[in-house]
């Protein structure tokens, strides 16, 4: 079962997806866990999405670790498909809970009340590409796959 979790191809694809993912999300995890890049850090995120957002503790918890921790894991290659498979159900939770109200466009003019989520669904495709596939090219995971 471990193995079949970190097998993966030594493919130049994947490791370009692995690190766009990774590198995106490691800035919006950061902002949500450490307050860097204007974030509010993880005491302000955890209050907003369990007192404005409605949920629970433990189900913010989660989004910060896969948004943070998830996002360095894809950076490094190591638990490539778990990593991405939180990444995926952020994004689906993001655009039930948020984004599906406010259509399909990013709010590029200022004119919706809000982002769309056309950004959601590229990291949703870029995500189940990396459950599918793996971490790809010099991820951790291909040398403990092998030992």
């Amino acid at each position: 079962m471990l193995k079949k979790l970190l097998s993966t191809p030594n493919d130049l694809a994947l490791l370009i997806l692995r690190l766009v993912l990774g590198g995106v999300f490691f800035i919006h995890g950061a902002q949500k866990a450490l307050g860097w890049f204007g974030g509010h850090g993880l005491s302000d995120t955890l209050n907003f999405f369990t007192q404005n957002m409605g949920l629970s503790m433990l189900v913010a918890v989660l989004v910060v670790a896969a948004e943070f921790l998830g996002a360095i894991g894809l950076i490094v290659g190591f638990l490539t498909r778990l990593a991405a498979a939180g990444i995926f159900a952020v994004m689906v939770g993001a655009i039930a809970m948020v984004h599906l109200t406010n259509g399909f466009f990013m709010n590029w003019s200022g004119a919706q009340a809000g982002e769309g989520f056309e950004y959601h669904l590229l990291a949703i495709a870029i995500s189940l590409a990396l459950v599918l596939g793996g971490g790809g090219m010099a991820a951790v995971d291909r040398l403990l796959s092998r030992n």
